[in-house]
């Protein structure tokens, strides 16, 4: 069950601020369940997590939970530029000054031979979400989390972007841009199912933001032996998902990056790539953010962005930062609201209250 606790008084004009945590007596830092998966057309799409006739989406984000939840640490194929997964915790993660919140787990690796900062780092765009209508639903303003494209390349970042991709079964996936250019998905002798996501319609549409193109072509550099070409995809340096290794220690299994994976809502920007000031998140969302195939399709394909789970990285507090910020907030019973006007969070007058937290003489009460 969840408990949603509202600061603020929207009937005095003071801005509404809502903090969720369930009701129960512990509270896990990884995902609690998956809400949305909308993957884009890709090589590993229909595979992971893998598509039985007949599923529908709501089929598919339920094994998205099966892959992610409790840290099980499958992966979910986000597929080609602005295919996405939105995700929820069993509380609000709090925005704790000067530290980095949550992290992003993905498949990225750093490639062995050190000739550069990369490897296998398939970006994804990171987005953040407040349940300020308080439903529990992950359909209030989203803001984008602005990593270090934004200011390492500044003018190669595309904002607005838009891409559409149309069915071709069994075959290589067209798309069209909004800035005028065209390509496809290609298919490999790798990967053998349908490359659409069987269960959405024969045309989608993405938009949000491309990421400047991260592959680097070591071919004259690399002596493989046994394949003429050496391509790695270059990290960025913070504020992505599948952009840097899970560990800082691949001998490690349980050194997390922290420090690379982590993610700060600090760093939250609204439409106009402005900073905005959030004390919690409710919901995440993750797309990938690269539109780029490899010149050898059969080396890794096209880019595409994998999850492997999330996780609050101070569990501790943010419980504490929300009860804090729910402290004062008093019961009252059923008889007490008999002869007193009571009022919901958004100013209406109510009759007979339900449960929740409601307005009594200009104070906040919660009714059980």
């Amino acid at each position: 069950m969840r408990r949603y606790i509202l600061l603020g008084l929207m009937m005095l004009g003071i801005s509404v601020q809502a903090q969720r945590m369930d009701d129960t007596d512990t509270h896990s830092k990884y995902i609690q369940a998956v809400d949305e998966y909308r993957p884009a057309p890709g090589q590993h799409v229909n595979d992971v997590p893998e598509y039985e006739p007949g599923d529908t989406e709501q089929d598919m984000i339920r094994k998205c939970t099966e892959n992610l939840a409790n840290n099980e640490k499958h992966l979910v194929a986000l597929g080609g530029w602005g295919g996405y997964i939105t995700f929820h915790f069993d509380h609000s993660i709090a925005n704790i000054p000067g530290k980095r919140d949550f992290a992003v787990w993905g498949n990225a690796y750093q490639e062995m031979k050190n000739l550069v900062f990369g490897g296998m780092n398939e970006a994804g765009v990171v987005m953040v979400s407040k349940d300020e209508n308080k439903n529990g639903l992950p359909d209030d303003k989203w803001y984008e989390i602005s990593g270090s494209c934004d200011v390492d390349s500044v003018g190669k970042v595309i904002y607005g972007y838009e891409v559409t991709y149309r069915r071709n079964p069994m075959g290589d996936i067209p798309w069209t841009d909004n800035k005028g250019n065209s390509g496809t998905i290609d298919r490999n002798h790798y990967h053998l199912q349908e490359y659409y996501p069987e269960w959405l319609p024969d045309e989608i549409t993405f938009q949000g933001t491309r990421l400047p193109d991260n592959m680097v072509n070591l071919s004259d550099k690399v002596d493989q032996g046994w394949t003429p070409y050496y391509f790695v995809l270059i990290g960025f340096r913070y504020g992505y998902a599948d952009n840097l290794p899970n560990f800082t220690d691949k001998s490690d299994a349980t050194s997390y990056n922290y420090e690379g994976c982590g993610i700060d809502i600090s760093w939250a920007v609204d439409e106009q790539r402005k900073p905005v000031n959030l004390d919690f998140i409710d919901f995440v969302r993750v797309y990938t953010g690269l539109n780029q195939k490899c010149p050898q399709p059969e080396w890794w394909g096209e880019t595409s962005t994998e999850v492997q789970g999330a996780e609050d990285i101070h569990l501790e507090a943010s419980i504490e930062a929300i009860k804090k910020a729910t402290a004062g907030i008093v019961t009252i019973s059923a008889e007490e609201t008999k002869h007193s006007a009571i009022y919901d969070m958004q100013g209406r007058r109510i009759a007979t209250p339900q449960k929740g937290i409601y307005i009594k003489n200009g104070k906040k009460f919660i009714f059980k």
